[in-house]
């Protein structure tokens, strides 16, 4: 499958991330060699191929900083699969939780969701013309159907004696010959109203009207979910296709009708083994699995507790995943030799040399992400696309009242972060939303009541918000 994230060099990857991560650049680097690696691989011959096994990536570094972030934004940019697991769901086989296989399975969902996207859109164009005769024969039904039915029940030659007609019969006959007669002399009237209502489809003019359409009735509440073993049984479709799928009467609006019908004929017209197929390579070559809190399941060197033993359980779990092994799916079996891992933790209280040895060395790029400084806090508020100041801004617009902050004022909100950071619990960048939570929160209870329609907030609205709070904050410490 072609990928978008691939095609793009690695400064453009960065520059993308850039948009709303403030620094680290180190770990964008890192990122960026490491997809583009992908795409050089994509290029070489299939024995070469088969022997260049990803770099797996360990970042490192306190709470806040983007390490999360930088997989959330790298999920968004690409089309390859890509999953974010946390590594404290799992649990050693033998205990009760998720097993470590369901991060493959997850990936291979995440693979077959896009792929069958990425063929749905091949067929939009097709479907759209469908699902614009379908509404038409909604709104001007053609007739054929009952004029082509033929005889209305499949016993009358046997029931009537050998062929004799009844009086009713030659009667219903003649009915129906009068009925062809008037079809053919209305058909022409029939298809220029069709012709109108088409070009009134395609100009707008219908889309709030009323019409019932026939959808597929898909029963819901009869699948048993077994998706921790890699299983999903649909009670109803234990016997495959043998049933015909029951049809409903729905009645919408002409543009839902669009929408409803479109993604119906799209779905007919695609080949689903086709899309397993592809997804399952993609998932194997594209692959990637983020693998969050990583220092969680690290144990010290010393005495080891049933915690410890649990959490190294689940390193030797997880290390013949990053090393490549088979693993079973729904969709069918999935290697996972070149699939790229990026682990990441704040190893506050674990060290990356606490991880078993085989598994730190499935990780051989490392990076370790900065500490924020008061001029990236600055930045933070102000410069990504997303930005603190201009997501409140934006909301508090919506009732129509305007808010300025000051460069003191955001000078004094980052500084301010930075010296709670300093003082108490590092929190990174999330220390940001505590504070600005608590400067907009008197001004969003009182909108409704609110006269005015600018404020502006400066460095003095900053201080007096925040001076009561920091010494009660401080006693708290001592207070049982």
């Amino acid at each position: 499958m072609a990928n978008k994230l691939y095609s793009m060099t690695p400064k453009e990857i960065v520059e993308a991330l850039d948009k709303y991560i403030i620094g680290q650049d180190e770990a964008k680097k890192s990122v960026a060699v490491a997809l583009r690696n992908r795409y050089r691989r994509s290029k070489l011959s299939e024995e070469m191929m088969e022997e260049i096994t990803p770099k797996n990536i360990l970042m490192m570094g306190p709470t806040g900083v983007g390490k999360t972030e930088i997989a959330r934004r790298l999920a968004k940019l690409m089309d390859a699969p890509f999953v974010k697991v946390e590594a404290t769901k799992f649990t050693e086989v033998g205990y009760v939780g998720r097993d470590v296989d369901s991060m493959v399975r997850d990936l291979v969902e995440s693979a077959i969701r896009i792929t069958k996207q990425a063929k749905l859109e091949e067929k939009y164009a097709v479907a759209d013309e469908i699902a614009e005769e379908k509404i038409i024969d909604a709104i001007i039904p053609t007739g054929k159907n009952k004029a082509d039915s033929g005889s209305n029940a499949p016993f009358d030659f046997i029931m009537n004696n050998g062929g004799y007609k009844s009086q009713k019969q030659q009667y219903e006959e003649q009915q129906k010959a009068e009925a062809e007669n008037n079809s053919k002399a209305s058909s022409q009237d029939v298809e220029l109203a069709r012709e109108q209502v088409r070009q009134q489809l395609r100009d707008g003019q219908l889309e709030e009207q009323y019409i019932e359409i026939q959808v597929t009735d898909a029963p819901k509440g009869n699948e048993l979910d077994m998706s921790e073993q890699g299983m999903s049984v649909a009670i109803g479709n234990i016997f495959g296709d043998m049933m015909p799928k029951k049809k409903k009467n729905k009645k919408v609006k002409v543009k839902d009708a669009r929408k409803i019908l479109r993604e119906e004929e799209a779905q007919n017209l695609i080949d689903m083994d086709q899309v397993t197929e592809e997804a399952l390579e993609n998932a194997e070559q594209n692959g990637i699995i983020f693998i969050d809190e990583i220092d969680k399941i690290a144990s010290g060197n010393g005495y080891r507790s049933g915690a410890d033993v649990s959490r190294e359980g689940v390193q030797r779990d997880i290390l013949p995943i990053v090393e490549g092994s088979v693993v079973n799916t729904k969709y069918g079996p999935v290697k996972t030799d070149h699939v790229l891992f990026i682990g990441a933790g704040a190893f506050h209280t674990s060290k990356p040399t606490d991880l078993i040895p085989e598994l730190q060395g499935r990780f051989p790029v490392r990076v370790e992400l900065e500490n924020l400084t008061e001029e990236t806090f600055l930045k933070i508020l102000t410069v990504p696309q997303n930005a603190l100041i201009k997501q409140h801004k934006a909301l508090l617009e919506t009732e129509g009242i305007e808010i300025e902050f000051t460069d003191d004022a955001i000078a004094e909100i980052a500084h301010m972060a930075f010296l709670m950071n300093e003082q108490t619990e590092n929190i990174g960048a999330r220390r940001l939303h505590t504070i600005l939570e608590k400067l907009l929160e008197d001004i969003s209870f009182n909108i409704p009541e609110m006269e005015e329609e600018k404020l502006v907030i400066d460095d003095n609205y900053v201080k007096e918000k925040f001076i009561e709070k920091i010494h009660p904050e401080d006693l708290d410490k001592f207070i049982l």
